[in-house]
């Protein structure tokens, strides 16, 4: 019985030094993936960076990650000569390979993301003529607002959609203009040279492709994937 009491003991200071082990490799390696992504982004804080799945050190052996989970923060991308600012932005990145070196993070399967865009931010990208806020449901659909500065107009506001396009562009498009705009010479083009708009968002951690844009009361909640993707870490 002592025998098997000091094997259980010596079982359980082993394990709890493994355990150690793993968990300050696992720190080391998100710290280092953490302040490479943050080089090659150009961001100016440190990303969160997770690696997920237990023991860690097994996965390294086997150069191949479960997940590792990536929260950047915001980001600014510049889009039609302006910057459109990202103000949260996450990652999960899927049956992720080492390096040869094991240190690094070198590519996933396959990966997901998720942004916010605020209304705030969208109307500080679109210039300085519009306002671009929530504009509630209908037909089951949520729209934006867009209000344009037009000076032979009192007071403007239309309805606009969302939409992805070419898996890295956010379009809004105002759905239509009153019928006094369009009998104003010239005013449905200034009008929609505030109201449409692309913006080009191709900064995206291992160039992830949008996928889906949904309009909130807080602003734009976007969806990413990708496949065989390429991680910065």
């Amino acid at each position: 019985m002592r025998a098997l009491r000091v094997l259980v003991v010596l079982l359980v200071i082993f394990g709890g030094l493994f355990v150690a082990a793993d968990r300050v490799a696992v720190n080391l390696v998100e710290d280092k993936a953490a302040d490479k992504i943050r080089a090659s982004q150009g961001l100016q804080g440190t990303p969160k960076v997770s690696i997920k799945g237990f023991p860690f050190l097994t996965q390294v052996a086997a150069r191949d990650l479960d997940e590792v989970d990536a929260d950047l923060g915001g980001i600014e991308a510049r889009a039609e000569g302006r910057t459109l600012r990202i103000d949260k932005l996450s990652a999960q990145f899927h049956d992720v390979a080492l390096t040869s070196d094991y240190m690094s993070i070198q590519s996933a399967a396959s990966a997901t993301g998720t942004a916010h865009i605020s209304f705030a931010d969208l109307t500080k990208a679109s210039g300085s003529n519009v306002k671009i806020s929530y504009g509630g449901q209908k037909n089951g659909r949520s729209q934006v607002k867009i209000s344009p500065n037009v000076p032979v107009l009192s007071s403007l506001d239309v309805t606009g959609s969302i939409t992805i396009v070419g898996g890295n562009t956010v379009r809004l498009r105002a759905d239509g203009l009153p019928a006094m705009c369009k009998a104003l010479p010239s005013c449905e083009t200034r009008v929609r040279m505030q109201t449409d708009h692309d913006w080009k968002l191709d900064q995206l951690p291992g160039n992830l492709k949008l996928d889906k844009v949904t309009v909130q009361a807080d602003g734009l909640s976007i969806s990413a994937s990708g496949k065989n993707v390429k991680l910065p870490g």
